[in-house]
């Protein structure tokens, strides 16, 4: 297949903001032998970039300095440097994450901490009149202004590419509102939808940089995963890919928000456990403080093992059936007690097949969701690979001026 110069250059400027990404901080020298390039080319690609607001120059940390060490604060000895890195010192996106209980926003440049750091935080409600109602509040409390682009992390099956909830079993009213549009009638920018599975394993892969494949499960008010093979995150031609939490467990009768019976994430996700430890210590006001507390003090009680049991039979089965090696926990289990994760690694290594002839890792990580939705801006509105034009409403293209992220009236 013959590549010709203009995809080719995309493809160049996206390989060099992702090692970005991973590093942090680069010169254009690392850049080009990590990169396979030319030095005369990734200058060329770097003064693009710079040009377009997307990396900014800064003079090179010192030894001694007390700036951190690792790949993202690498110092030399001598006459700092001019180095490299995503830009900071401008909002490049207004980032939402739609959860089930809570509704976060955050407003980030494209070189966002590696930690979640979100500005406000409300209940999200039961209607998209409410929801649209909180996002013009909110709107007033970040600092918007000069961003590309709004991104949001949001529960369900998601069809990305039309932007639409296709089916959210815990959040129903997000299947009859057209999002976008909600979200335009606030801030005048493009829009981009992403599973939220979606966008946690994309910012574990932009941060953690790892080239082996890894399965991210996540616990929450659901449970959900998402797959990244060869360094991509994977997409299959339905809008539907790992919906761990409604495979059935044997022996299960709670009722599920999609309609089913049984669904293994009302035993697992947070308030599955709650309602799983209020009743067995008999406490109906019990928080998940409590929770956490009783894990400490006493270990793994019987139905939280069963539980945790039930949830790595589904994981171990996905390993299985993809012949990954590899599992990334984030969430709420994370927070608990290491027993729980402990325990929880043990079951899925006595189920994967790959167990049992070689290595098989199950680690526990932080969400990394505005990473992930950076990771999601930077790919479909900085350095998209179509033609497609994907500004709306008052916002400029990076590079052309300033945008108008100014909230609707």
């Amino acid at each position: 297949m013959v590549v010709v110069p203009s995809k080719m250059g995309r493809l160049n400027k996206r390989a060099l903001v992702a090692r970005l990404q991973r590093l942090g901080m680069a010169s254009r020298a690392d850049l080009a032998k990590s990169l396979g390039m030319s030095q005369p080319t990734a200058g060329k690609i770097a003064d693009d970039l710079l040009e377009l607001g997307v990396l900014e120059e800064v003079a090179e940390p010192q030894l001694g300095t007390g700036q951190g060490s690792g790949p993202r604060s690498r110092a030399r000895l001598g006459r700092p440097g001019r180095m490299l890195r995503l830009d900071r010192s401008a909002t490049r996106f207004v980032a939402i994450q739609l959860g089930v209980s809570e509704t976060k926003l955050a407003a980030l440049p494209l070189g966002a901490d590696l930690e979640d750091r979100w500005a406000v935080t409300v209940a999200t409600p039961g209607s998209a009149a409410q929801w649209v109602r909180q996002l013009r509040t909110a709107a007033g409390q970040i600092q918007g202004r000069g961003a590309w682009g709004v991104l949001v992390s949001v529960p369900g099956v998601v069809d990305e590419q039309a932007g639409r909830v296709l089916f959210s079993p815990n959040l129903h009213w997000t299947e009859k509102t057209d999002l976008k549009k909600a979200i335009q009638g606030v801030w005048k920018l493009p829009v981009e939808l992403s599973q939220e599975e979606r966008a946690l394993a994309l910012g574990h892969q932009s941060v953690e940089g790892e080239t082996e494949d890894f399965l991210l499960v996540d616990f929450g008010d659901g449970v959900g995963g998402a797959l990244v093979v060869k360094g991509q995150l994977y997409a299959g031609p339905l809008p539907i890919s790992g919906e761990f939490g409604h495979t059935p467990a044997p022996g299960n009768t709670r009722p599920c928000g999609c309609g089913a019976v049984g669904c293994v994430e009302t035993l697992v996700s947070t308030r599955g456990l709650l309602q799983s430890f209020r009743s067995a210590a008999r406490r109906p006001e019990a928080s998940w403080k409590d929770l956490t507390e009783a894990i400490a003090h006493e270990g793994a009680p019987g139905w939280l093992a069963q539980s945790l049991e039930a949830a790595a039979v589904v994981i171990a089965g996905s390993l299985n059936v993809l012949g990954l090696r590899r599992v990334v926990i984030t969430g709420s289990l994370t927070e608990l007690p290491p027993v729980v994760m402990e325990h929880l690694s043990s079951a899925i290594r006595q189920g994967a097949m790959w167990a049992r002839f070689g290595e098989l890792t199950v680690e526990a990580a932080p969400r990394r969701r505005t990473a992930g939705l950076v990771a999601v801006g930077l790919d479909r509105l900085v350095l998209p690979m179509t033609d497609r034009p994907r500004v709306a409403g008052g916002a400029r293209r990076p590079g052309s001026g300033r945008s108008e992220a100014t909230p609707a009236p």
